[in-house]
């Protein structure tokens, strides 16, 4: 578990945010379901350390498996699975990404999509370099 402070002249875009403190953690797994218990595990964790209610752990951890699933898809086989948790106050963001067969974002008309989407209170895809595809999710505590 790799952990980093933004803002910390990292060279990360938040060096030039200074809206409070942050907390970063990554972690990369093997893009397979059978490790996606490591990232429900991690994100209900980091959830409670922030003082979300159970009901919102809860959210948080569907939403995190349901982006990963929808990445694992159409995911390059024995690549890696990358997490990136931010933690500010009052709002835990949540960015996954994964080298892609196609390079294509899940679609957005789905009922898998509707139900991430009714879990955090943001949620988008972006594409990047080669193949990558990302899901971003993000949920405030208590619903705010």
């Amino acid at each position: 578990m790799d952990t980093t402070t933004p803002g910390d002249g990292d060279g990360s875009p938040d060096d030039d945010h200074h809206d409070g403190p942050r907390d970063v953690v990554q972690l990369a797994i093997p893009a397979a379901g059978a490790f996606l218990v490591v990232l429900r595990t991690a994100t209900a964790s980091l959830a409670a350390r922030a003082d979300f209610t159970l009901d919102d752990i809860e959210d948080l951890r569907i939403a995190v498996d349901e982006a990963c699933a929808q990445l694992l898809v159409s995911a390059v086989p024995e690549s890696a699975l990358e997490c990136v948790f931010t933690l500010s106050a009052g709002l835990l963001r949540v960015t996954v990404s994964v080298d892609s067969l196609d390079g294509e974002p899940p679609s957005k008309d789905t009922f898998a999509w509707t139900v991430l989407s009714a879990l955090a209170c943001e949620v988008g895809t972006a594409t990047g370099p080669g193949q990558r595809v990302t899901i971003e999710l993000a949920k405030r505590r208590g619903g705010e």
